[in-house]
């Protein structure tokens, strides 16, 4: 009698101190990176396509194609365990490597537009619209895992569910960042003086 009152006793502690949030958080926000990882590897597989299309125009700028093909490979390699999401350095040099792929592909994009006859190529005008997709999808994936990630630390973080975390080891994880924070936060500068 006694062991079962203990059972029940500990059962209705353990429902009003947040563990089970902790654990329905936790898979959403796994859920949540895993689309992230969905729509970044959709995005590496199209790199591919987009660079044979793009060297069919023999005087396209090499260079752009070389930081593209070194960046998906970069970004690419990194391993992504769900032990990234609880280790901030892994986490940013998994950013950072994704945020250099997307610059390289939006300055083969703008590169591109000097080609007219790589601006008439369907197939790469395609390429292109599924590029521009796959970029649209990776910001709602992002802005999803940002926002499981919210809720999960905000779990963590108050009080009494807090005290959860502390006992179990749940700490907060880490979320996207911009990568030039400084850069942007300062005003743009117009002058309208000049000519």
């Amino acid at each position: 009698m006694t062991r079962w009152f203990l059972i029940i006793l500990s059962a209705i502690g353990l429902s009003g101190c947040g563990y089970n949030d902790f654990q329905r958080l936790d898979e959403q926000t796994m859920s949540a990176w895993s689309e992230v990882l969905n729509q970044y590897q959709r995005r590496a597989d199209l790199v591919p396509n987009i660079v044979a299309t793009v060297k069919g125009e023999a005087a396209f700028e090499q260079e752009t194609l070389t930081q593209v093909i070194e960046a998906r490979a970069k970004a690419t390699s990194i391993q992504v365990t769900p032990q990234t999401l609880n280790d901030p350095q892994a986490f940013q040099k998994f950013q950072s490597a994704q945020g250099a792929l997307g610059s390289a592909l939006s300055r083969l994009m703008v590169v591109s537009e000097k080609y007219p006859t790589l601006k008439a190529n369907e197939g790469f005008r395609d390429l292109r619209v599924q590029l521009e997709g796959t970029e649209n999808r990776v910001t709602v994936a992002r802005n999803r895992y940002i926002q499981a990630v919210q809720a999960y630390n905000v779990l963590a973080r108050t009080f009494p569910s807090n005290l959860t975390a502390m006992v179990f080891s749940y700490q907060p994880k880490a979320n996207f960042a911009v990568q030039n924070e400084a850069a942007i936060s300062a005003p743009p500068v117009v002058d309208f003086s000049k000519k």
